[in-house]
């Protein structure tokens, strides 16, 4: 058993803030929060928190851990003008570049940044063409080194190898779901599954069907990108005579564990079916502002939504400041108690298919944590930290975070020596960046 003393209890939604709380935890899970409790247990360990920040970890909803590599990438890159472009010219290069080393440090190295920025968990949407079979176990394997908990998935597509490449995408994925419940039947388990795929307009109509199915058999939900460009929605005017969440509902996979990420460009009648289905929309702010996709003017009309960084970092503190100025500079009437509760949405995504309930410090909640150094200029209460998140607050305040109530990150320190790791990442980088170059 440990106990957190003297903690300022912060939460996002619901806002709240609660000073000299002792966290009672054991077994992953937050026992008993309130004030003085640390007398009642003599035998806990206890860390005093001198009254720092403890609040829900965060989650980045929508991640590509497999672009990890790509930091100031050196490599022969054509001029890409527009979205379509951006993806053949690199990003549909890199992933083919992927093998199992490049992929896991990769994965290591956005896990170790991850929760050095406060993150606990990332939901992440995995691509490598040309390893495909075992390339989910890999990334396991990197959040589990470093004790980060998350899902992922592989994103079907034909975009490679038509029906050849998507059945063994769906392969994928029905594998690494059954690996997973053979996993939590053995008791607590950090990493979760989805059932990938890239977005509608490299998925035919069989191979939708063959995603439903799926679904039907591991139980889990579908994770896609959908409108992130408007390309993808004229492709399915003109070859289906759908709208794209139309067209998935069709195949039955639009349900409340469904992810769809960007949708800028969903028409009324899409986010009316996610409404219906209880699904989730995940915003990528920087995402768009990079690859000039422009802006989703629609965010208020979705029940649910959460923040991610498609690929950006993890740093859900810097997505949530991005996400509040874009939508003001682009004339939206939100403040930024809204986008605090789209971060905390992220938490809602993992209770649904976790079967565990995550999102709040309280009894009976995962004991996912954040803990934050932060001093605060003026008056902090439970009603204005998403305003201190928007304008102070940030991931250098970060001092320890806990997964499963295990502190694995701890006064801005990880247990093992993660120096050796990125020199070995950076040659790594450099063999992959030597790879994508072949592939012209």
């Amino acid at each position: 058993m440990l106990i957190l003393k003297n903690a300022t209890v912060v939460q996002l939604a619901p806002a709240l803030l609660l000073e000299q709380q002792d966290i009672v935890i054991e077994k992953g899970e937050i026992c008993a929060v309130g004030s003085g409790l640390a007398a009642n247990y003599p035998q806990a360990k206890v860390q005093d928190m001198c009254g720092r920040l403890v609040m829900p970890g965060m989650v980045c909803a929508h991640n590509h851990f497999y672009s990890g590599l790509s930091r100031g990438i050196i490599a022969d890159i054509k001029p890409s003008p527009d979205f379509i472009s951006t993806l053949k010219n690199l990003w549909w290069r890199l992933d083919r570049a992927l093998d199992e080393e490049s992929l896991y440090y990769s994965g290591l190295i956005c896990a170790l940044e991850s929760i050095r920025s406060g993150c606990t968990s990332v939901i992440d949407h995995h691509a490598s063409p040309l390893y495909i079979k075992g390339s989910l176990e890999t990334l396991r394997k990197a959040f589990l080194r470093v004790g980060l908990r998350g899902m992922t998935c592989f994103e079907t597509t034909d975009r490679n190898g038509g029906m050849r490449e998507i059945q063994a995408g769906i392969e994928e994925n029905i594998a690494f779901a059954q690996t997973i419940d053979r996993e939590k039947s053995q008791g607590s388990y950090l990493v979760e599954a989805h059932i990938g795929a890239h977005a509608p307009f490299t998925v035919p109509d069989a191979g939708l069907e063959m995603l439903a199915e799926a679904c039907q058999i591991t139980g889990r939900g579908l994770h896609i990108h959908a409108a992130e460009d408007g390309y993808d929605v004229s492709h399915s005017h003109h070859h289906y005579g759908l709208d794209l969440i139309e067209r998935l509902e069709k195949f039955a996979l639009i349900n409340d564990k469904t992810l769809v990420a960007h949708g800028l460009y969903l028409s009324e009648r899409d986010a009316d079916i996610l409404n219906k289905h209880d699904a989730f929309l995940v915003h990528n702010a920087r995402s768009n502002m990079n690859n000039h996709v422009g802006y989703n003017h629609q965010l208020m009309r979705y029940h649910n939504v959460a923040l991610g960084t498609d690929g950006i970092g993890s740093d859900m503190f810097e997505e949530l400041r991005f996400a509040f100025f874009k939508h003001r500079d682009a004339g939206g009437p939100l403040w930024p108690d809204s986008f605090a509760r789209f971060l905390s949405a992220g938490n809602t995504l993992l209770s649904r298919n976790f079967g565990a309930r995550f999102g709040e410090v309280a009894p009976g909640f995962k004991a996912d944590l954040t803990i934050c150094d932060y001093a605060a200029p003026t008056p902090l209460v439970g009603g204005n930290v998403a305003g201190h998140i928007a304008f102070g607050l940030g991931a250098s305040s970060v001092h320890s975070v806990m997964v499963n109530g295990v502190m694995v990150y701890e006064n801005r320190q990880f247990s093992v020596d993660v120096a050796p790791l990125y020199r070995e990442a950076s040659d790594v980088a450099r063999r992959l960046w030597q790879r994508m170059d072949a592939l012209l």
